[in-house]
């Protein structure tokens, strides 16, 4: 016999949904486990709980649970309760074969980045001092390694000094660090409707409230930033301007000026998340550079050169700031890891790193060639030089279906409903291209993605 749980742990938020209300806890609980709030083998509250924490009828519970079952979501034990799956079970274990889920920079030919991470290590560790390396550093990097991230932000923030810059063991622990330094439990924070899952996983642990705002082809409207700043009074506003991740939005000048203007009537700070900021060859002007005052500017190397590297440098309004945030680094990540953070200041110091930089942007626009010449051009928004792709589905399609059908022919790729700050309209998902080994596996993959958008069928697992 089920035990009442009146408080359980995951409850979904149903407010703005328009489906029905056993495919809107479906719906969530899909988009959680995508997004990581819910952990493989995670126990679920019982079905009289939930059905109690949402004020619906036991019924609609017991339909969602056998619906998400059936999807291969979650999985129920008698006496032990209902816990979320692993990996979905749906037509069985399948190999994966091309993963098009991690949005990471693609690797060119030629670019022996083993041997320069094999060389730059080596010569790190030959020098005078590196001793220090296996030693803890100060948090937030030496004056050397924020100088040199001055220096990668250049193109960007020209004349910014060492003294607002910090070095963050990469751009999760920058956002996190930022939320818990700009919000506390119980605060609201503004965040483009669609976001990265990552400041969704970091809002939810830090108890924070991201509240979703309207998009068009440039990324956040104006009007609707101004009427959630005098409704919900946030406490910072969560942004990716440049390639937006995940729908490819980049904000023109002119709306990047019009968001400045309104943070500033406001008083909002920012969270500039500028991943992919220094991607485009003729670099767009940086929220930070709009609002100097009110915005933190973050930019990670792990989209620009390579993921395992793990260094951020995040730019803070001022020096003030930026001691605040020196110690939220401190109290959640100690500090960056010093034998990466030696390798990452050496190439910036060399020209090293502007030079894979180079290289990577020339291989994400050849694959965005590739991709535009597959895809439709109806379907697929995405950015010439971004490394991924935001495909809208035909109305016949929900994300899910198209996911796992994908999956079936051994792609991985990530349903909208991951990216979703409340409930999402309409159905797309996220194509990456960097994480493809090299052109011919992308072009296969792409190949088949085209060929299931071409299915005229509807299949029993749409919804």
């Amino acid at each position: 016999m089920e035990r009442d749980m009146p408080s359980p742990e995951w409850v979904p938020d149903l407010a703005a949904s328009s489906r029905p209300i056993y495919l809107a806890v479906v719906g969530a609980l899909e988009a959680d486990v995508a997004g990581g709030l819910l952990r493989a083998g995670q126990r679920l509250p019982t079905h009289r709980a939930l059905a109690a924490a949402l004020g619906v009828d036991l019924t609609t519970v017991t339909r969602a649970y056998a619906e998400a079952r059936r999807r291969g979501l979650i999985d129920a034990a008698v006496g032990r309760g209902t816990f979320v799956c692993a990996s979905p079970r749906a037509g069985g274990p399948v190999q994966v074969e091309v993963d098009l889920s991690m949005n990471m920079p693609p690797q060119p030919e030629g670019a022996e980045v083993q041997a320069r991470l094999a060389q730059a290590t080596a010569a790190v560790l030959r020098r005078a001092g590196a001793s220090r390396l296996l030693s803890y550093q100060p948090s937030g990097g030496s004056r050397a390694e924020r100088a040199a991230g001055a220096a990668w932000l250049s193109p960007l923030l020209p004349g910014l000094p060492p003294e607002r810059v910090l070095v963050a063991c990469g751009a999760q622990a920058a956002l996190m660090a930022l939320l818990t330094t700009l919000a506390g439990s119980g605060d609201t924070v503004l965040a483009e409707e669609f976001t990265y899952p990552g400041m969704r996983a970091a809002a939810h642990h830090a108890g924070i409230r991201l509240a979703g705002l309207p998009m068009d082809g440039e990324g956040l409207l104006p009007d609707a930033l101004e009427e959630a700043c005098a409704r919900l009074r946030p406490k910072a506003l969560y942004c990716i301007p440049t390639i937006q991740n995940p729908t490819t939005a980049t904000m023109s000048a002119t709306r990047r000026a019009e968001i400045a203007a309104a943070v500033r009537r406001h008083g909002l700070p920012v969270i500039e998340d500028d991943a992919y900021g220094l991607l485009p060859g003729t670099p767009l002007p940086p929220l930070a550079s709009l609002a100097p005052e009110l915005a933190w500017h973050v930019s990670t190397l792990s989209k620009c050169l390579f993921p395992a590297l793990r260094i951020a440098y995040v730019a803070a309004p001022d020096e003030r700031g930026a001691g605040r945030l020196q110690a939220a680094l401190r109290a959640t990540s100690q500090m960056a890891p010093p034998l990466s953070t030696a390798v990452a200041t050496r190439w910036i110091e060399d020209g090293t790193a502007r030079a894979m930089l180079d290289a990577v942007r020339e291989e994400s626009r050849e694959r965005q060639r590739m991709a535009r010449a597959v895809l439709p051009a109806l379907l697929a928004a995405s950015h010439a030089d971004g490394h991924h792709v935001w495909l809208r589905l035909p109305p016949a399609w929900s994300a899910a279906a198209f996911a796992e059908r994908v999956r079936r022919s051994g792609l991985a790729v990530v349903p909208g409903s991951a990216f979703a700050v409340e409930a999402s309209q309409g159905e797309a998902l996220r194509v990456s291209l960097g994480a493809a080994p090299d052109r011919r596996t992308l072009a296969g993959a792409l190949e088949r993605i085209a060929a299931t958008l071409e299915e005229a069928q509807t299949v029993a697992e749409v919804v």
